[in-house]
């Protein structure tokens, strides 16, 4: 349960950094409204996996779908670089997600 409150807290991040670009330095409301509701249940569910899960491996995968998360909808909706390296670097970071997770105990 630990591992699905995590990843959907990374979501979570994700929803909460897209809408945070689309409130224009929280200038329009309802992205800003949406960030921080965002914000707060993303850090809820966190702070709930870290019960069970190691302060290490829960921020690392959190921030790690949180960047790839937050990577693809840049490309996607807001026409962001995809070129090689830029494609390279997530794939690693994913590669590292991995690799967390099966080193975790937990």
């Amino acid at each position: 349960m630990a591992w699905l409150a995590l990843v959907i807290a990374a979501l979570f991040g994700v929803v909460w950094v897209f809408s945070m670009k689309q409130s224009a330095g929280f200038t329009r409301l309802w992205p800003s409204v949406v960030t921080v509701a965002a914000k707060i249940d993303s850090f809820a569910l966190l702070s709930w996996s870290m019960v069970v899960l190691p302060l290490g491996t829960a921020y690392t995968i959190w921030t790690g779908i949180g960047a790839v998360g937050a990577f693809i909808p840049g490309i996607m909706a807001l026409g962001e670089s995809a070129n090689p390296l830029r494609i390279a670097a997530a794939l690693m970071i994913v590669g590292g997600l991995v690799l967390m997770k099966l080193s975790s105990p937990a």
